[in-house]
């Protein structure tokens, strides 16, 4: 039986590098030690494979041909897109992939009733991806990735309890399709609450983001099913603040775990709030709890 040995959610505004030197001192504090923190972590998790679930930016599918996740099946993941470089103001990597995990994770998930759809092909990477693979350096771990990219833009948008049965049969993909000494690290990249491009640029709802670190944390799986609803994101932050649906999909596949958070900030630049939990995957043996 295949393990999680790594679990995380994290946001991925790209001013987190472009704009990252110019911050004030206290806001690089808890930027630099959040994402310290989390490649540690990854190293230390000696994963075999990272599978990071994030929200597609309309980059890689058409409107009306958009599918809800879309698996990166490539031998290796370039980015980022040429279109976003100046936006995220990163540098180019390259991701070792694994096009035979990509591949065991499409039929996996299709034989339990989540439809997914797959592209072989390097997809277009934006901060999604971006961010979070250059500030824990999984470009440089040579740690394998699969990305899986989600919509969390365009109606009708699977909610939290979809995403978290989504997750449900991750985990279950997970622990019986894949090798037995298999270890494998989960990443949610998107959030915290943020509207871009909207009425509300640079509006931050500090109050949810507080609440939503500390609820994830806590690991009562039942409230956030409950409470985090598309309407609540929506009222944090129009067309950003569901990215974090990419989170409620790692909570489903772990279960209920106690999560530690590595501070909070906030910065008009970034025009996003930016806090991160890691999950205690050496806790007990978690609840599983319905998506429905």
């Amino acid at each position: 039986m295949a393990e999680i040995v790594f679990a995380a959610g994290a946001p991925h505004a790209p001013g987190l590098i472009g704009l990252l030197e110019a911050a004030p001192a206290d806001v690089k504090d808890v930027v630099v030690n959040t994402y310290r923190n989390l490649a540690e972590a990854i190293a230390a998790a000696k994963a075999d494979v990272l599978i990071v679930f994030a929200n597609d930016h309309l980059a890689n599918s058409r409107v009306r041909a958009y599918p809800d996740f879309l698996i990166g099946m490539a031998e290796s993941h370039s980015g980022p897109f040429e279109w976003f470089k100046p936006w995220i103001g990163c540098e180019d990597y390259t991701v070792k992939g694994s096009s035979e995990i990509a591949a065991a994770l499409f039929n996996g998930m299709t034989r339990r009733g989540i439809r997914m759809f797959a592209q072989n092909e390097n997809l277009k990477f934006d901060d999604n991806i971006s961010v979070p693979v250059l500030l824990t350096n999984i470009h440089g771990s040579g740690i394998p990735m699969v990305p899986v990219l989600q919509n969390c833009t365009v109606p009708p948008i699977p909610d939290q309890r979809r995403c978290y049965e989504v997750g449900n049969a991750l985990g279950d993909f997970i622990r019986k399709d894949l090798p037995a000494d298999m270890r494998v690290a989960l990443l949610g990249s998107g959030g915290l609450s943020h509207e871009p491009g909207g009425a509300r640029y640079y509006f931050i709802d500090e109050g949810f983001d507080r609440w939503f670190l500390d609820l994830v944390a806590s690991g009562d799986h039942e409230k956030l099913l409950r409470e985090l609803t598309l309407e609540k994101m929506e009222a944090a932050g129009s067309g950003g603040t569901a990215e974090l649906l990419a989170w409620v999909v790692v909570l489903g596949a772990i279960g209920s775990r106690p999560g530690k958070s590595f501070g909070y900030t906030v910065h008009k630049d970034f025009k996003c709030g930016v806090g991160a939990v890691l999950w205690d995957m050496d806790a007990n043996k978690p609840k599983q709890h319905a998506a429905a």
